[in-house]
């Protein structure tokens, strides 16, 4: 994938400030908060700069807290914020994590943010033609009628030799119905070069109940990534049908497992690693975020992740996380340790 303009990677979405518990207590039992950020886009840009690529976040926040620990907290991952705009009037977005056993309930208080002010004229941006990749999600155009023109215009309008498109499904309920979103967020994937996409919520919004199913409703994607929970992932590529099965994991928290696979997948894509190994490296990344309360989490360094992804076929299918030899991750180690 040759490219030269100044980003490896262009991440398109709204970042949020969010507050969530020290540990996997529920907000009922009223324990002490940690001011964190979190947004699928930007967690998939932090990803993809702590695998080594030039990456850049592209939205709006407020002029505000959480808006400046954003832009400190993304930079500090090495991720390029010189295309963020700050909006005076309108507020960051927030939201609140709560877990409990029986899994974690997220709170939004988003409404009106200054990410729901991003409009169609920011899919003419200069910068995004020089880029590699672009990488946006179906949260956007959940977010404001200007945000879904935006989506559109950036998916369907594109020249001949823009870059490649890689378009994250990330159906919220909470923001849309399935039956409101089924039929934008089918046109979106089907607009994109690569597109990732959970086999329940594929399910849940389009009826689709295998990996298959989904290919064929689209065929012409170029890669199409089926996730499957702690299953698996199957890439389709043409008439390519890559499966590869998740490693076991004692889950901790799952949020932000889907944005640390997709910066694994684009990182192997942009590395030119074979369609195995991109998903090996995905499903790394997930397993390390499912292992902390935070959206973004430790992963192991570069050898760690060269020898899993090295594995026989065999070694890989026995493989659980943590193993000390293969996964090591130490709680008090800088979020990412770098490439």
């Amino acid at each position: 994938m040759a490219g030269t303009g100044l980003y490896d990677v262009i991440c398109i979405g709204e970042t949020m400030g969010q507050l969530s518990p020290a540990s996997a207590v529920p907000l009922v039992e009223r324990p002490a908060l940690l001011p964190r950020i979190g947004g699928a886009e930007s967690n998939v840009a932090c990803g993809l700069a702590g695998l080594g690529h030039r990456v850049a976040w592209m939205s709006r926040i407020g002029d505000d807290p959480f808006g400046r620990i954003i832009l400190r907290t993304l930079s500090g991952y090495g991720v390029d914020v010189a295309l963020v705009e700050v909006d005076p009037e309108r507020p960051t977005g927030l939201y609140l994590k709560d877990p409990s056993p029986e899994g974690t309930s997220v709170y939004y208080y988003r409404r009106g943010s200054a990410a729901s002010a991003i409009g169609p004229e920011l899919a003419r941006s200069p910068e995004l033609g020089g880029a590699r990749l672009l990488h946006l999600s179906g949260i956007t155009p959940a977010l404001s009628s200007g945000c879904a023109e935006f989506t559109r215009r950036l998916l369907t309008d594109r020249a001949p030799g823009r870059p490649i498109l890689s378009f994250d499904v990330n159906h919220r309920p909470a923001l849309w119905s399935a039956e409101r979103a089924a039929r934008p967020l089918l046109e979106s994937a089907r607009a994109a070069d690569l597109v990732f996409v959970g086999r329940d919520e594929a399910e849940r919004l389009w009826h689709t109940a295998t990996a298959d199913e989904v290919r064929a409703l689209l065929p012409a994607v170029g890669r199409l990534v089926v996730k499957d929970a702690d299953v698996g992932a199957t890439c389709y590529s043409g008439d390519s049908r890559v499966f590869v099965p998740a490693p076991r994991v004692e889950v901790v928290e799952p949020v932000g497992a889907g944005d640390a696979f997709a910066s694994g997948f684009l990182s192997g894509l942009l590395d030119g690693r074979s369609t195995e190994q991109c998903l090996r490296l995905g499903h790394v990344m997930a397993a390390a975020t499912l292992l902390s309360v935070a959206d973004l989490a430790p992963f192991p360094p570069r050898a760690a992740r060269e020898r899993l992804l090295a594995l026989s076929d065999a070694e890989w299918a026995a493989l659980r996380v943590p193993d000390a030899s293969l996964f090591p991750l130490d709680p008090t180690a800088p979020l990412f340790s770098g490439a």
